[in-house]
């Protein structure tokens, strides 16, 4: 059986879904000031290594823990919404379908609460 990850088309897709991401997140002034001091080449190392993680593929993801990385952030439901539609968005266009999208963003919403700190 495979994997999500797999199924999405791997490693290719996954970097096209976070540089897709990215560019959403950058220009959207409700969650852009959160990343305003990152290293966003360093950010999508990382990214790429958790979202493969989280959807069953390599277990590179050297990063913290959702709930050390978005410690003291005071991250609220609304940022989580806007960061959560513009990852399903960069999903979509990067070619991922809609039953494949809902399954990754049903791995992402399991992580809510650790993001959120609650």
């Amino acid at each position: 059986m495979s994997t999500l990850y797999e199924k999405i088309g791997g490693q290719p897709t996954i970097e096209k879904v976070v540089d897709d991401f990215h560019n959403r997140i950058l220009a959207d002034s409700t969650v852009s000031g959160f990343f305003a001091k990152t290293d966003m080449e360093k950010q999508r190392d990382r990214q790429i290594g958790f979202f493969s993680l989280i959807l069953g593929g390599p277990k590179d993801y050297k990063g913290r823990s959702m709930d050390q990385t978005h410690s003291g952030m005071n991250l609220g439901q609304p940022h989580f919404d806007a960061i959560t539609k513009h990852l399903s968005d960069a999903m979509t266009s990067s070619g991922v379908s809609a039953d494949d999208t809902k399954a990754a963003m049903a791995a992402v919403e399991k992580l809510k609460p650790a993001i959120l700190n609650k």
